[in-house]
């Protein structure tokens, strides 16, 4: 495979002993046979046990985090500290399968970003994780105007100055994925997702099921606000319209005219419209 330049496989680790060796063997012989120019960045964000020993012991180029100060800031780090100018990203627990970095390679040249998407059948999803998942996902494609296949997938390959225009953006918890997807479908980079398979994880799962759920919703609104405001604005401005409507009606059924509560009701509907109107200007003349 002619990949053009080097590849910076950045694998972020908290506590994954039992499989972070094998990932780093599987990704570098996947690619050697690939013939891609690659290097292999272990970030160990702050484990007490035997990641960074045995990433050492692969051959991996290693960077302490220090402390656990989450995965999106150990992604980071480890992409500020990468020479290539593609960056792909997996995880060190075994569930996604190095052998598949070269399908993902494949496309990355007509793509700004490539996902493995974990649409395979039988991909191994925790049940505990499928229901939010599936709602996260009818809420980013919503806000997106796009079926977004896999938003949160820890397999993936993107341009480093992509993410580069975007870092101001992106969170030190588990949001990084799915903020780096929305920047660049909400800002019109091309994305392609290629389905991939997804295995049992090795070792305990970091992910907070109630937390972590509610922390993605509330970053894919925060996100959108900052690309598409009047996809929030403009229904939230309709519902405060129709409720006034409806108030209305009501008023006037009752012989009472033109009551306080239509008025602010109405009132509050135009203002929100109008905040809309203005955050979309600003976010406009911002790109």
């Amino acid at each position: 495979m002619k990949f053009p330049g080097l590849l910076s496989v950045v694998i972020p680790a908290y506590n994954e002993e039992g499989a972070v060796a094998q990932t780093i063997g599987r990704t570098r012989a996947a690619l050697k046979a690939a013939k891609v120019p690659h290097e292999i960045i272990l970030v160990d964000d702050g484990s007490s046990d035997a990641t960074a020993l045995k990433a050492r012991g692969a051959k991996a180029q290693v960077i302490s985090m220090g402390e656990n100060r989450g995965y999106g800031a150990s992604l980071k780090a480890g992409i500020r500290q990468a020479k290539g100018d593609f960056i792909a990203i997996l995880d060190a627990d075994g569930t996604y399968l190095p052998e598949e970095l070269p399908l993902l390679l494949k496309v990355m040249d007509t793509n700004d970003m490539v996902v493995g998407a974990r649409t395979s059948p039988g991909a191994a999803i925790p049940k505990l994780r499928r229901l939010p998942k599936w709602f996260l996902g009818q809420w980013a494609n919503y806000l997106a105007e796009r079926k977004i296949p896999d938003l949160n997938s820890g397999m993936r390959i993107f341009k480093k100055s992509a993410m580069a225009r975007y870092e101001g953006l992106f969170p030190n918890g588990f949001s990084f994925t799915t903020t780096i997807t929305l920047a660049l479908e909400c800002h019109g980079y091309i994305v392609r997702y290629v389905p991939i398979r997804y295995l049992p994880r090795v070792g305990e799962s970091k992910i907070r099921p109630f937390r972590d759920t509610l922390n993605f919703f509330a970053l894919v609104l925060r996100v959108v606000m900052y690309f598409k405001p009047l996809k929030i604005f403009i229904p939230l401005s309709g519902i405060i319209f129709l409720a006034s409507l409806a108030s209305a009606l009501r008023a006037h059924e009752e012989g009472l005219g033109l009551t306080a509560p239509t008025l602010l009701l109405f009132v509050a509907g135009l203002q929100i419209a109008a905040l809309g109107l203005l955050a979309d200007l600003l976010v406009k003349r911002g790109r």
